[in-house]
């Protein structure tokens, strides 16, 4: 199960900066710990196939960076999108053409999509924990569910890992003509 310690909202100097969530996650098993001896999975890979979730082909970058980088121990990925074969799936803005539901699914490609830009830089099984996602929703003005939209890849990330999957997160709206309905960073720490 996961839970959450503190919720706190900053408002941004201006409007059109949006704002930023974030969300501190307790961790059940230390610093870097790994919940793989507590489960009968062996292998992250095996975890991520076990609901269903497979890992997609490394998305290409959209400009001059690469999917992901290894600094000592963490790896970072760039921005990941919901695309699905090359193209974004459920386009538009939360709240207004994408529901929250879809919105949280998107999320969760996003996240299937950092996972394949960690394997291929470092192998998915050489995962220690998530330390933390960064979500961007796309956000209608008005709306301001983006906690329960970036919940997408929290939960998918606690399904894969466990304890080791808890993190903490921030949460930022956009409001631009991006009909990109969420985007997700990650950060982990690799053995």
């Amino acid at each position: 199960m996961v839970t959450r310690s503190t919720l706190v909202h900053i408002d941004a100097p201006s409007p059109k900066a949006g704002s930023f969530y974030m969300f501190a996650t307790p961790s059940a098993t230390g610093a870097s710990g790994d919940a793989r001896s507590a489960s009968s999975v062996s292998s992250w890979a095996e975890s991520l196939a076990e609901p269903g979730f497979e890992l997609p082909s490394t998305a290409t970058p959209i400009g001059v960076h690469v999917p992901a980088v290894r600094a000592g121990d963490l790896v970072y990925t760039s921005g990941q999108l919901p695309l699905v074969r090359g193209s974004i799936e459920r386009p538009g803005k939360v709240g207004r053409e994408v529901s929250v539901t879809d919105a949280s699914r998107a999320a969760e490609i996003c996240t299937l999509n950092a996972l394949a830009a960690i394997d291929a830089l470092a192998g998915l099984d050489s995962v220690v924990r998530v330390v933390k996602v960064t979500g961007f929703v796309a956000s209608a003005d008005g709306f301001a569910g983006q906690p329960g939209v970036v919940n997408g890849a929290s939960n998918l990330l606690a399904s894969v890992f466990g304890d080791a999957g808890t993190q903490t997160l921030g949460c930022r709206y956009r409001r631009t003509a991006t009909e990109r309905p969420a985007e997700v960073e990650l950060v982990v720490e690799v053995a």
